[in-house]
């Protein structure tokens, strides 16, 4: 904990009577965050305001299942045992998951972590931690990004926002008038499955046309072809000669040198992502859009002629008044986000 917050903790601040009295040292309470990934776990305090009070990422275990469960319950008791450390009290608990969260039954789907097929994640939790008797909120990554971007980044204060996130893949976190849209079967943003061209592919049955023309996935997959088929690039030996080698980071480092098929193949994915951005645009009419994900690491190579190229799509009177912008939190809007929806989940049960 900064010295900063633990003086504000100290002294009782954040902790007032109906009559505005201060309760003689008492600690503010602490929320806790837990954004689970395919490969790691990370965990954190938030206070209300939304710094950062501790934090610690793990390895996620591999087998998934009831061991990645278990993993996530540890991550409450040890948030539980550092808000205590830290002279407050854990109030609640988000969690993300990188897939669909079911909020009907606390099962979830995560295809990158094995077992968890409809699996009953938040059944598991409290079966693990029957002491720690916290409110757990429990949403999926995508949820989780748009909040924490709309809480502490790049649309800070903003009512209607979208997080476009791409990379392996691609999909949409949703807050329309202050709150987050899940959908009647919570799968609401899954704008990878977006219909944006009429000569439909094999590929699009897998994952969708918007991913498969423009995520980071496609990114790479569309350069190997090439390659493979007897194009010319410094792709190549940017991969060290290996055509499986190449990702999207080496289609984006070869742009940089103004390489003909790079450049082309990056040319391609901006119409895609501008033309799914304007229908998100003309959908939603939100006041931002921001963008995240692992290919917009290359924000030099996309992100100016996305914000020209969209326009050219978008409903003009949305399009004039929306923000294209970068993530602030960048690989922490989950964490930050998760922070966030346990803070609103104390709030609706009004402690």
């Amino acid at each position: 904990m900064s010295p900063v917050i633990k003086e504000k903790y100290n002294k009782g601040e954040g902790m007032t009577r109906k009559n505005g009295d201060t309760y003689p040292g008492y600690m503010s309470p602490l929320c806790g965050a837990i954004d689970v990934g395919g490969t790691k776990i990370a965990s954190a305090l938030f206070t209300r305001e939304g710094e950062i009070a501790a934090r610690q990422k793990i390895s996620i275990d591999k087998a998934g299942g009831d061991a990645a469960a278990a993993q996530v319950a540890g991550r409450i008791e040890a948030l539980a045992a550092a808000a205590e450390t830290a002279g407050g009290k854990l109030a609640a608990v988000g969690i993300s998951i990188p897939g669909i969260a079911y909020s009907g039954s606390g099962k979830v789907w995560a295809p990158n972590i094995p077992g968890w097929d409809h699996y009953p994640l938040l059944e598991r939790i409290r079966g693990h931690v029957p002491l720690v008797r916290v409110p757990i909120v429990l949403d999926s990554d995508r949820s989780a990004y748009v909040a924490g971007e709309s809480w502490r980044g790049a649309a800070a204060g903003a009512k209607d926002v979208v997080f476009l996130a791409v990379g392996t893949g691609i999909g949409a976190g949703i807050i329309a008038g202050g709150r987050i849209v899940h959908g009647h079967e919570d799968i609401a943003g899954a704008v990878g499955w977006f219909g944006l061209d009429p000569a439909f592919k094999p590929e699009y049955a897998s994952m969708g046309c918007f991913e498969a023309e423009a995520s980071g996935g496609s990114v790479a997959r569309k350069a190997r072809e090439k390659l493979q088929s007897g194009r010319l690039s410094s792709m190549l030996s940017l991969a060290g000669g290996k055509i499986e080698a190449v990702t999207a980071e080496v289609v984006a480092e070869a742009a940089r040198t103004n390489d003909p098929l790079a450049l082309e193949i990056i040319a391609g994915a901006v119409t895609y992502l501008a033309m799914g951005i304007a229908n998100i645009v003309s959908i939603m009419n939100p006041e931002a859009v921001v963008l995240g994900g692992g290919l917009f690491q290359a924000a030099d190579l996309f992100l100016e002629p996305v914000r020209r190229e969209f326009k050219r799509w978008a409903q003009p009177l949305a399009a004039r008044t929306v923000r294209i912008e970068l993530s602030l939190l960048g690989e922490d809007a989950g964490l930050y986000g998760c922070g966030r929806l346990a803070w609103e989940g104390t709030e609706k049960a009004g402690t």
